[in-house]
């Protein structure tokens, strides 16, 4: 009997491998060594200390990404909610006793690393509500139970994080709980009467914005009021991917990041780095290998017979399309720098082991896609 259980086990083991969607995993490696071979280059082309921590972060998140994926689709529906409130926990052990940074407290010292939670409610938002709405038929959906709910799951990590203050995680956090209401078919009216509303209260918010906040948006509309000042970074990003013209200066070859002209260039403005020294060409096929990845997710969700998998897919290639789009947005001064990092090629362990929690539940869903959830 014994035996027999340790042979099914072992059968069960092989058939999960088998059942891993290869094109999304090997395509997830192929983005994290594009990334190393990246933050080496801000490094100067020496294995130093940013180099060797995005390794080792990298190695040790594919893992947990496998170990995540090897986990029943049914246990990550169970703990939508009791996950969700762990990071709100979280957040507000981080307000009270929160390590501050450049004026900003937003991460928790557990000795070993640095987490920030509000990067990991940009996913545990979309478990949360994909969990909430899974059981609901379209008419509940709808109804006015619903919508207060759900506005509330949104609202409040929303809150939180802006006391940090972060402004730009916590306008990610409310993007990813919106999706998630769309996907699940609310009623169109709702998003109209909100954009709407969020117009009309422009001025109003903008007067609580903090100084450094008005001066972002100042910088966005006049980047050459402070060339050497607060608009001294978009500048420099904008000239660097520039120079990089069609083919690139070549690796290892980026005049305005070895000359030290680019602040910061290994977090959010990775893709100023990138572009530089791979051109046009190169940030095409970044951009292909992202749609690879998003599609696969997309098709996963769509092979998935349980609406909580197909929701939280769906939810999360669309979160990360609009993560993509707003970093590269950003560094070409196409909106306000507002800290949003370059999903896996930025620098950054908090915004890493997010994505990659997120990639393996996706591949947890295609594992498992066959079963349903009551």
């Amino acid at each position: 009997m014994y035996l027999h259980s340790k042979l099914e086990n072992k059968n069960n083991f092989f058939r999960k491998i088998k059942d891993i969607d290869f094109v999304l995993f090997i395509s997830i490696l192929l983005l994290g060594l594009v990334s190393l071979a990246t933050i080496y280059s801000t490094d100067g082309g020496e294995i130093l200390f940013h180099t060797k921590s995005h390794f080792t972060k990298f190695l040790i998140f594919t893992i947990l990404m496998l170990i995540i994926s090897f986990i029943n689709i049914r246990f990550w529906f169970s703990i939508g909610y009791f996950s969700y409130l762990v990071i709100i926990v979280m957040l507000i052990w981080t307000i009270n006793f929160g390590i501050t940074v450049s004026g900003s407290q937003r991460w928790i010292d557990l000795y070993f690393i640095n987490i920030q939670p509000s990067e990991l409610m940009k996913i545990f938002i979309i478990l949360c509500l994909a969990k909430f709405f899974h059981r609901k038929r379209l008419e509940n959906i709808n109804s006015f139970y619903s919508v207060i709910i759900s506005l509330i799951i949104i609202f409040l990590p929303m809150s939180l994080v802006i006391i940090q203050p972060d402004l730009g995680t916590s306008l990610l956090i409310s993007i990813s709980g919106i999706i998630v209401l769309w996907f699940a078919g609310l009623n169109h009216k709702y998003f109209f009467y909100s954009f709407l509303i969020s117009i009309l209260s422009l001025p109003f918010i903008i007067s609580f914005l903090k100084p450094y906040q008005k001066l972002r948006v100042l910088t966005f509309l006049n980047p050459d009021r402070d060339p050497l000042g607060a608009g001294y970074q978009i500048i420099q990003s904008k000239i660097a991917v520039g120079s990089g013209g069609l083919f690139g200066k070549g690796f290892l070859k980026g005049t305005q990041s070895y000359l030290e002209f680019l602040p910061e260039k290994h977090t959010d403005f990775i893709f100023t780095l990138f572009s530089e020294e791979f051109g046009f060409i190169g940030s095409v096929l970044l951009l292909c290998l992202y749609a690879l990845i998003i599609y696969r997710i997309i098709r996963i969700g769509a092979i998935s017979r349980s609406y909580f998998a197909k929701l939280y897919c769906y939810s999360f290639s669309v979160s990360m399309f609009i993560y993509i789009v707003i970093n590269m947005s950003m560094v070409l001064g196409l909106l306000p720098i507002v800290g949003s990092p370059l999903p896996i090629m930025s620098y950054g362990g908090s915004s890493m082991l997010a994505t990659m929690i997120g990639f393996g539940i996706v591949m947890s869903a295609k594992i498992h896609s066959n079963q349903s959830i009551a």
